[in-house]
């Protein structure tokens, strides 16, 4: 298990549930305009916000944007350590640095001991684009064993400089290094893991290799706290991350939906009647397996394991309940049916 860290009162590792994050991409200095995006941010799921902060305007603005705001807010730093004290001293309530670019262990060090003085972690973020020359050089280029070291090696200046309220990220834009380096870093650290296959692409491909990289490791126990990154609006991040987290089983606080893919026994208009329900399930917080099935043959014998479904027929269908038959139902009613006995549960 991980060792804990938090972050503006949000657990992270140490058995802590699996945290949701994202990142602004309004200026952070245009304050309004960044606070709103972040509460349309909080209202869809996302629980830690990250803002970038390229300047001095940046990071003075992380304390106005906070007083608006009701979730940690981590501050992004690349290149200038100088903006990451400014931004401790306003208020963030995590720094996220970059190995490969923040300059000599001085500045390491300032950094450190201001968060430390603040009580605040810290992500190490290596990046597959930004690996130090000498780890390219060392590995012939970049490598997940690469990425590994990177991180070993600031955390271990970290603790060098008696700090080691520590997360570690280890991001590239391909699945299967990202997977390897992850694997890799949870043998040899106890550091909480913060998730993410970058630069993921537009919804659809983002989508897709997210699932597989970051809920692949969820799926194997790895990981604490996650960011999908999606070429999209952010807000289309956070329902991304909840179907990774559903699809993964890590979190049980919401309905699941299983549906079978309709073959030729299929009498109705299955795929009709499982986008209904799928959009009405949006609004119930019951953690129910609920199934949409096609025929007789994928009823209430294959979906026994759902605690209430529908199957359909011609003209009418069955209205299940852990493989027991509740009653014949019109097919009109179906859906209708289904979620009053979802209100019974």
């Amino acid at each position: 298990m991980t060792q804990q860290i938090s972050v503006g009162g949000v657990r992270i590792g140490g058995g802590a549930p699996v945290t949701i994050q994202s990142m602004t991409n309004t200026p952070t200095a245009d304050v309004a305009a960044t606070a709103a995006q972040i509460a349309r941010l909080t209202d869809a799921g996302c629980e830690i916000v990250r803002v970038a902060v390229p300047d001095l305007e940046a990071a003075k603005a992380i304390g106005a944007i906070k007083a608006r705001i009701g979730i940690p807010l981590v501050a992004d730093i690349h290149f200038n350590y100088k903006l990451a004290l400014e931004a401790v001293a306003a208020g963030a309530d995590k720094i996220r640095i970059n190995p490969g670019n923040i300059g000599d262990e001085s500045r390491v060090k300032a950094v450190a001991d201001a968060c430390r003085a603040k009580g605040i972690p810290i992500r190490v973020g290596v990046n597959g684009g930004s690996l130090e020359k000498r780890l390219l050089a060392k590995y012939n280029g970049f490598t997940p064993e690469a990425l590994v070291e990177s991180a070993l090696d600031q955390i271990a200046l970290l603790h060098k400089f008696d700090f080691t309220d520590i997360c570690v990220s280890l991001k590239c834009s391909n699945v299967r290094d990202t997977i390897a380096a992850y694997r890799r870093m949870a043998q040899v650290s106890t550091c909480p893991l913060h998730l993410g296959v970058t630069e993921a692409g537009t919804p659809h491909m983002g989508l897709l290799k997210s699932a597989i990289g970051i809920g692949g490791l969820l799926a194997m126990g790895i990981g604490d706290t996650f960011r999908v990154t999606l070429t999209a609006d952010p807000v289309e991040e956070i329902a991304a991350a909840k179907d990774i987290l559903r699809a993964a089983g890590v979190r049980h606080d919401v309905p699941e939906l299983i549906a079978c893919p309709t073959c030729g026994r299929t009498q109705i208009d299955l795929i009709a009647l499982a986008s209904e329900v799928e959009a009405r399930l949006k609004s119930v917080q019951k953690p129910i397996t609920v199934a949409v099935m096609g025929c007789a043959v994928n009823g209430p014998g294959e979906a026994s394991a759902a605690d209430v479904g529908i199957a359909g027929g011609k003209g009418e269908g069955l209205l299940f309940r852990k493989g027991e038959i509740v009653k014949k139902v019109p097919q009109a009613a179906l859906v209708d049916e289904l979620f009053a006995l979802i209100e019974t549960l």
